[in-house]
């Protein structure tokens, strides 16, 4: 059997082996639990595994063992006691704030996060009573002001969707904590490989599994990751009884993928800061967006907090929608679609996709422009990439 965490061994090893316990087979790769049920052993066995005074697995929705070893190396890659898989991203979110906040709570969120966590939050957490201020990304002072005394979570993805915004994580949490407040930080863009919030002070991490810890674009799945009484007991109690699972299948291909997560993750690197500097020198780009460049307002702030600046990169055209789409439409080898993290790399206007669903005066207040395009860079050559990206973007004057 493994350890599920040992500090001592490397990111790498821990990516690829932490978490396993091999079972009577001594099977090699991790198999694949497929039952909605395990037996026990007598009544009295049951009896105990109910009521949790003895450990073991009961029921797939709360208790698998393939989705156990992927809880147990995600923990371990980001440095987290406790881990609880979900069915996607936006469950992580969901299982998070209805487990650990109430009505009456608050919660101060960055304005540059996910349309979708928007919506969760406005147009449904709202409903049963939890408000929520929105702030810029990286005004610390305007974090400070929105806090109340009924405030509990401060929420921030950092960088941030599309724009790759920071923030700083370890100010961001002394602020959360000085006023008895939890950080949750969504790491989906840089992965543990890149960036582990919970060493700078935040006190939850939030993964959309669905895009750099599988890798391929396969499955959709999430995580939460953090201490073993807020996540392990509180997170957990929450999926047990609502049940935003996610599959013995999803876990499997969330587990290969991050075998070969830091691989990925700088060639993803590598290859969009070379997309984002020849985006620079392009006539037909105003503005480019990625940590990356020196132009970036927070570069400083990424080389340090991070261990490289990621695979997003974000450029506003000459123009409009109208020449914006041009660009996407030219395309032959990217693929047009929202999502994010794959292999391929992706091409999407987020004023008219992800985050088509806000109010205008919302995306507004994010930069989130009609002239922005997201290309979030896969693992084809850099060349083939740019020749085309240049198929739109050579047509304007």
């Amino acid at each position: 059997m493994n350890d599920p965490g040992d500090p001592t061994e490397g990111f790498d090893t821990r990516a690829v082996r932490a978490g396993q316990r091999r079972g009577p087979e001594q099977e090699h790769s991790d198999p694949i639990y497929a039952t909605s049920s395990f037996v026990f052993s007598s009544a009295a066995e049951a009896a105990a595994r109910f009521a949790g005074d003895e450990p073991g697995n009961i029921y797939a929705r709360f208790t698998n063992p393939t989705v156990r070893t992927f809880q147990d190396r995600l923990a371990a890659l980001e440095g987290g006691e406790a881990c609880v898989a979900t069915a996607s991203g936006m469950s992580a979110i969901l299982s998070t704030c209805l487990s650990l906040l109430k009505a009456g709570d608050h919660i101060v969120s960055s304005r540059s996060v996910f349309g979708s966590t928007t919506n969760l939050f406005s147009n449904y957490l709202t409903r049963f009573g939890i408000r929520v201020t929105y702030v810029p990304l990286g005004d610390l002072k305007a974090w400070e002001a929105a806090i109340r005394p009924e405030t509990r979570l401060l929420f921030a993805e950092t960088p941030s969707n599309p724009l790759t915004e920071l923030v700083d994580i370890r100010a961001l949490a002394d602020l959360a904590h000085a006023h008895d407040c939890l950080l949750a930080m969504d790491n989906c863009f840089c992965t543990p490989a890149l960036q582990r919030p919970l060493d700078l002070g935040a006190d939850l991490v939030i993964h959309s599994a669905t895009k750099y810890l599988d890798g391929q674009g396969r499955c959709v799945g999430g995580a939460v990751v953090g201490d073993a009484e807020r996540v392990g007991k509180e997170v957990f109690g929450f999926l047990r009884t609502a049940g935003p699972t996610m599959s013995p299948f999803n876990a499997w291909v969330f587990l290969k993928g991050l075998e070969t997560l830091r691989l990925r993750m700088r060639a993803h690197c590598e290859s969009a800061l070379a997309l984002a500097q020849w985006l620079e020198a392009q006539p037909g780009v105003a503005r480019v967006h990625y940590p990356g460049l020196a132009s970036h307002p927070q570069h400083a702030l990424a080389t340090r907090q991070q261990a490289a600046f990621g695979g997003i990169v974000a450029f506003e055209v000459k123009g409009g929608r109208e020449q914006a789409w041009q660009v996407i439409d030219s395309t032959r080898l990217l693929s047009i679609t929202a999502n994010l993290g794959d292999a391929k790399t992706t091409i999407t206007h987020p004023a008219t996709t992800t985050h088509g669903r806000i109010k205008p005066e919302q995306r507004e207040s994010q930069g989130i422009s009609e002239s922005l395009i997201r290309v979030a860079v896969g693992l084809e050559d850099i060349e083939d990439i740019q020749r085309d990206l240049a198929r739109g973007l050579d047509r304007f004057p």
